[in-house]
Protein backbone atom coordinates (compact mmCIF):
# COMPACT_ATOMS: atom_id res chain seq x y z
CA UNK A 1 0.00 0.00 0.00
CA UNK A 2 0.98 3.80 -0.81
CA UNK A 3 -0.75 5.91 1.38
CA UNK A 4 0.18 9.86 0.89
CA UNK A 5 -1.21 12.10 4.15
CA UNK A 6 -1.13 15.56 3.88
CA UNK A 7 1.40 15.97 1.29
CA UNK A 8 2.63 19.90 0.98
CA UNK A 9 5.57 21.16 -1.10
CA UNK A 10 7.13 24.62 -2.08
CA UNK A 11 9.44 25.53 -4.17
CA UNK A 12 10.52 29.10 -2.34
CA UNK A 13 7.21 31.20 -2.59
CA UNK A 14 5.53 28.96 -5.22
CA UNK A 15 3.50 26.13 -3.31
CA UNK A 16 3.46 23.14 -5.94
CA UNK A 17 0.99 20.94 -3.98
CA UNK A 18 -0.93 21.85 -1.11
CA UNK A 19 -2.49 19.21 1.41
CA UNK A 20 -2.53 16.47 -0.97
CA UNK A 21 -3.68 12.66 0.32
CA UNK A 22 -4.24 9.63 -1.08
CA UNK A 23 -4.09 5.96 -1.01
CA UNK A 24 -3.28 2.87 -3.39
CA UNK A 25 -4.29 -0.28 -1.73
CA UNK A 26 -2.38 -3.41 -2.64
CA UNK A 27 -3.01 -5.55 -5.98
CA UNK A 28 -4.41 -1.63 -7.13
CA UNK A 29 -3.01 0.70 -10.40
CA UNK A 30 -3.32 3.89 -9.09
CA UNK A 31 -3.39 6.37 -12.09
CA UNK A 32 -1.83 10.18 -11.34
CA UNK A 33 -2.96 12.69 -14.15
CA UNK A 34 -2.68 16.81 -14.33
CA UNK A 35 -1.73 19.16 -16.80
CA UNK A 36 2.22 20.15 -17.04
CA UNK A 37 2.57 22.25 -13.43
CA UNK A 38 -0.11 20.30 -11.40
CA UNK A 39 2.20 19.07 -9.22
CA UNK A 40 2.42 15.46 -9.98
CA UNK A 41 6.41 15.37 -10.57
CA UNK A 42 6.61 17.01 -7.00
CA UNK A 43 4.47 13.25 -5.50
CA UNK A 44 6.44 11.48 -7.59
CA UNK A 45 9.91 12.92 -6.65
CA UNK A 46 8.77 12.80 -2.81
CA UNK A 47 7.13 9.71 -2.48
CA UNK A 48 10.72 8.37 -4.56
CA UNK A 49 12.76 10.73 -1.51
CA UNK A 50 14.29 13.16 -3.68
CA UNK A 51 12.74 15.93 -1.95
CA UNK A 52 11.89 17.53 1.16
CA UNK A 53 8.42 17.62 1.98
CA UNK A 54 5.53 18.50 4.65
CA UNK A 55 3.22 15.47 5.61
CA UNK A 56 3.78 12.34 5.53
CA UNK A 57 4.17 9.41 2.99
CA UNK A 58 4.31 5.17 4.07
CA UNK A 59 5.50 2.52 1.87
CA UNK A 60 3.31 -0.48 3.27
CA UNK A 61 3.07 1.25 6.26
CA UNK A 62 6.65 2.21 6.75
CA UNK A 63 8.02 5.97 6.32
CA UNK A 64 9.21 6.25 2.92
CA UNK A 65 12.65 7.63 4.05
CA UNK A 66 13.44 4.51 6.23
CA UNK A 67 15.59 1.90 4.62
CA UNK A 68 13.25 -0.90 5.17
CA UNK A 69 11.04 0.92 3.10
CA UNK A 70 13.09 1.62 -0.52
CA UNK A 71 13.94 -1.93 -0.19
CA UNK A 72 10.41 -2.93 -1.33
CA UNK A 73 10.12 0.27 -3.48
CA UNK A 74 10.48 -0.09 -7.31
CA UNK A 75 11.13 3.44 -9.15
CA UNK A 76 10.94 4.11 -12.75
CA UNK A 77 11.71 7.72 -13.06
CA UNK A 78 10.68 9.53 -16.25
CA UNK A 79 14.34 10.19 -17.35
CA UNK A 80 16.24 7.10 -17.06
CA UNK A 81 19.90 7.84 -15.33
CA UNK A 82 22.18 5.27 -16.01
CA UNK A 83 25.82 4.89 -15.21
CA UNK A 84 28.17 4.99 -18.01
CA UNK A 85 30.93 2.32 -17.67
CA UNK A 86 28.23 -0.42 -16.40
CA UNK A 87 26.99 -2.91 -18.66
CA UNK A 88 23.37 -3.75 -18.65
CA UNK A 89 23.60 -6.75 -16.46
CA UNK A 90 25.65 -5.19 -14.38
CA UNK A 91 23.15 -2.22 -13.32
CA UNK A 92 20.88 -5.29 -12.46
CA UNK A 93 23.65 -7.00 -10.61
CA UNK A 94 23.84 -3.44 -8.65
CA UNK A 95 20.57 -3.17 -7.89
CA UNK A 96 20.57 -6.92 -6.53
CA UNK A 97 23.60 -6.61 -4.26
CA UNK A 98 21.91 -2.87 -2.96
CA UNK A 99 18.65 -3.86 -2.32
CA UNK A 100 19.82 -7.68 -1.29
CA UNK A 101 17.11 -8.83 -3.53
CA UNK A 102 16.51 -12.23 -3.83
CA UNK A 103 16.23 -12.45 -7.88
CA UNK A 104 18.04 -15.12 -9.43
CA UNK A 105 20.36 -15.49 -12.68
CA UNK A 106 17.62 -16.92 -14.09
CA UNK A 107 14.91 -14.41 -13.24
CA UNK A 108 17.51 -11.58 -14.71
CA UNK A 109 17.74 -13.71 -17.38
CA UNK A 110 14.11 -13.88 -18.43
CA UNK A 111 13.57 -10.12 -17.91
CA UNK A 112 16.17 -9.20 -20.14
CA UNK A 113 14.87 -11.39 -22.38
CA UNK A 114 11.20 -9.90 -22.00
CA UNK A 115 12.69 -6.58 -23.03
CA UNK A 116 14.88 -7.51 -25.58
CA UNK A 117 17.93 -7.26 -23.91
CA UNK A 118 19.65 -10.37 -23.14
CA UNK A 119 22.09 -9.72 -26.84
CA UNK A 120 22.49 -6.28 -24.94
CA UNK A 121 23.49 -7.10 -21.77
CA UNK A 122 27.05 -6.52 -22.14
CA UNK A 123 26.13 -2.98 -23.82
CA UNK A 124 27.77 0.12 -21.59
CA UNK A 125 25.07 2.84 -20.09
CA UNK A 126 26.75 5.37 -22.64
CA UNK A 127 25.83 3.25 -25.48
CA UNK A 128 22.41 2.53 -25.12
CA UNK A 129 18.89 4.83 -26.99
CA UNK A 130 16.71 6.64 -25.02
CA UNK A 131 14.31 2.88 -25.44
CA UNK A 132 17.07 0.60 -24.28
CA UNK A 133 17.87 2.52 -21.06
CA UNK A 134 14.14 3.22 -20.36
CA UNK A 135 13.56 -0.61 -20.74
CA UNK A 136 17.02 -0.93 -18.29
CA UNK A 137 15.17 1.11 -15.82
CA UNK A 138 12.23 -1.14 -16.10
CA UNK A 139 14.71 -4.32 -15.17
CA UNK A 140 16.43 -2.47 -12.43
CA UNK A 141 12.87 -1.50 -10.71
CA UNK A 142 11.36 -5.13 -11.20
CA UNK A 143 14.70 -6.58 -10.23
CA UNK A 144 13.99 -5.37 -6.53
CA UNK A 145 11.03 -7.57 -6.55
CA UNK A 146 9.05 -4.12 -5.09
CA UNK A 147 6.07 -3.99 -2.89
CA UNK A 148 5.27 -0.80 -4.24
CA UNK A 149 5.92 0.38 -7.83
CA UNK A 150 6.03 3.46 -8.88
CA UNK A 151 6.18 4.46 -12.75
CA UNK A 152 6.28 7.96 -14.48
CA UNK A 153 5.60 8.44 -17.79
CA UNK A 154 7.27 4.83 -18.20
CA UNK A 155 5.72 4.53 -22.07
CA UNK A 156 7.27 7.31 -23.72
CA UNK A 157 10.42 6.32 -25.55
CA UNK A 158 9.33 2.26 -25.74
CA UNK A 159 8.89 0.11 -28.93
CA UNK A 160 5.24 -1.19 -29.29
CA UNK A 161 6.57 -4.91 -28.34
CA UNK A 162 8.30 -3.28 -25.12
CA UNK A 163 5.00 -1.11 -24.56
CA UNK A 164 2.73 -4.40 -24.92
CA UNK A 165 5.42 -6.17 -22.33
CA UNK A 166 5.55 -3.30 -19.57
CA UNK A 167 1.41 -3.39 -19.72
CA UNK A 168 1.35 -7.53 -19.69
CA UNK A 169 4.03 -6.88 -16.04
CA UNK A 170 1.81 -3.99 -14.52
CA UNK A 171 -0.73 -6.85 -14.45
CA UNK A 172 1.22 -9.43 -13.66
CA UNK A 173 2.44 -7.41 -10.50
CA UNK A 174 -1.20 -6.35 -9.29
CA UNK A 175 -2.20 -9.85 -9.76
CA UNK A 176 0.55 -10.61 -7.15
CA UNK A 177 -1.04 -7.66 -4.63
CA UNK A 178 1.60 -5.34 -5.42
CA UNK A 179 0.69 -1.47 -5.32
CA UNK A 180 1.25 0.70 -8.74
CA UNK A 181 1.39 4.16 -9.19
CA UNK A 182 1.40 5.36 -12.68
CA UNK A 183 2.15 9.12 -13.88
CA UNK A 184 1.46 9.62 -17.59
CA UNK A 185 -0.39 11.96 -20.02
CA UNK A 186 -0.40 8.72 -22.38
CA UNK A 187 -4.58 8.03 -20.88
CA UNK A 188 -4.34 5.72 -24.33
CA UNK A 189 -1.94 3.36 -22.98
CA UNK A 190 -3.44 2.51 -19.10
CA UNK A 191 -7.29 3.00 -20.08
CA UNK A 192 -7.09 -0.88 -19.84
CA UNK A 193 -5.12 -1.38 -16.55
CA UNK A 194 -5.94 1.53 -13.91
CA UNK A 195 -8.21 1.08 -10.83
CA UNK A 196 -8.60 4.16 -9.25
CA UNK A 197 -7.13 7.76 -11.15
CA UNK A 198 -6.05 10.89 -9.58
CA UNK A 199 -6.99 13.88 -11.51
CA UNK A 200 -4.41 17.11 -10.13
CA UNK A 201 -4.35 20.61 -11.11
CA UNK A 202 -2.43 23.31 -9.48
CA UNK A 203 -1.10 21.11 -6.69
CA UNK A 204 -4.94 19.70 -5.33
CA UNK A 205 -6.22 16.44 -6.34
CA UNK A 206 -9.60 17.46 -7.93
CA UNK A 207 -11.35 14.23 -8.23
CA UNK A 208 -10.77 10.79 -7.73
CA UNK A 209 -12.67 7.62 -9.24
CA UNK A 210 -12.55 3.81 -8.95
CA UNK A 211 -12.63 2.12 -12.34
CA UNK A 212 -16.57 1.05 -10.85
CA UNK A 213 -17.72 4.90 -9.57
CA UNK A 214 -16.38 5.86 -13.55
CA UNK A 215 -18.50 3.36 -15.35
CA UNK A 216 -18.15 3.16 -18.88
CA UNK A 217 -16.75 6.39 -19.14
CA UNK A 218 -12.66 5.95 -20.41
CA UNK A 219 -9.71 8.54 -18.94
CA UNK A 220 -9.99 10.67 -21.52
CA UNK A 221 -13.82 11.40 -20.61
CA UNK A 222 -12.95 11.75 -16.61
CA UNK A 223 -9.96 13.73 -17.04
CA UNK A 224 -11.63 16.40 -19.17
CA UNK A 225 -14.72 16.37 -17.10
CA UNK A 226 -13.01 16.68 -13.84
CA UNK A 227 -10.89 19.52 -15.45
CA UNK A 228 -13.72 21.27 -16.95
CA UNK A 229 -15.57 21.64 -14.11
CA UNK A 230 -12.20 22.74 -11.99
CA UNK A 231 -12.76 25.65 -14.81
CA UNK A 232 -16.27 26.64 -14.27
CA UNK A 233 -15.76 27.05 -10.78
CA UNK A 234 -13.15 29.11 -11.09
CA UNK A 235 -15.56 30.96 -13.29
CA UNK A 236 -17.93 31.57 -10.83
CA UNK A 237 -15.60 32.66 -8.23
Amino acid sequence: MLQILDLSKSYRKTLAVDHVSFTVPDGTVGILLGPNGAGKSTIIKSVAGLLRFDGAISIQGIPNRELEAKRIFGYVPEIPALYDALTVREHIEYVRRAYRSDITDEEIDALLGRFELYDKQDKLGNELSKGMMQKVSICCALAVKPRVLMLDEPMVGLDPQAIKELKEVVLEQKAKGVTLLISTHMLEMVDDLWDEVFIMDKGHILASYTREEAGDKDLDAIFFGATAEEKKEEQAR
